[in-house]
C-alpha cells in the first residue's frame, strides 16, 4: 500500500513538473512576458501591406532580436498600416536612413520585421518614424501573376 501511494505521488509530481515545463516553453516561444519592458523606446513605420504580421512579432537587425511589434492599425490619412515597434534600449543605434522590411522566417512562415541600417550618423529616438519600408510579399499574389502571365 505504501509503495503504491509513493508511486502515485511520484507520477503526480512528474505530471505537475511536466505541465510547468510546458507552460514555461509556451511563454518563451510566444514572447509573452510578465515583466514590463524597461528602458525601451517606440518607433513607427508605415507599410502598404502587413499580410501575416502580428502583434509581438520580432524585430531584428542582422538576425538579432532588438524589439517587438506592439500595435498594428490602419491609418486612414496615410492609407497604410501603421506599425508601432517597441525597441530595446540596447538598440539605440538605428540610423535615420534605416529601412524596414517585412520578412518571412522558417517553414511555418512566421512574419517579422528586419531592419537594415543606413550610413547616416543621426539615430532614431522615441516617437520617430522609419520612412523607408518594404511591405510583405504575398505568395498568393505572386502565383496569380505567374498564372495570368503577368510575371516580370
Amino acid at each position: 500500500m505504501k509503495i503504491s501511494l509513493l508511486i502515485h505521488f511520484a507520477v503526480g509530481l512528474f505530471i505537475v513538473f511536466g505541465l510547468l515545463a510546458f507552460a514555461g516553453i509556451a511563454l518563451r516561444v510566444s514572447g509573452l512576458s510578465f515583466t514590463p519592458e524597461q528602458d525601451s523606446y517606440r518607433l513607427y513605420a508605415y507599410f502598404s501591406n502587413v499580410s501575416g504580421l502580428t502583434d509581438r512579432a520580432k524585430v531584428s537587425v542582422s538576425g538579432v532580436a532588438v524589439g517587438r511589434v506592439v500595435d498594428i492599425q490602419y491609418d486612414q490619412q496615410e492609407f497604410a498600416a501603421k506599425v508601432t515597434i517597441q525597441m530595446d534600449h540596447r538598440a539605440s543605434f538605428i540610423t535615420r536612413d534605416a529601412s524596414a522590411s517585412i520578412l518571412t522566417s522558417g517553414l511555418l512562415g512566421e512574419k517579422y520585421i528586419g531592419i537594415q541600417l543606413g550610413a547616416d550618423s543621426d539615430v532614431l529616438g522615441d516617437g520617430d518614424y522609419i520612412y523607408d519600408t518594404q511591405s510583405a510579399v504575398v505568395l498568393e499574389d505572386l502565383i496569380g501573376k505567374f498564372l495570368l502571365g503577368k510575371a516580370p
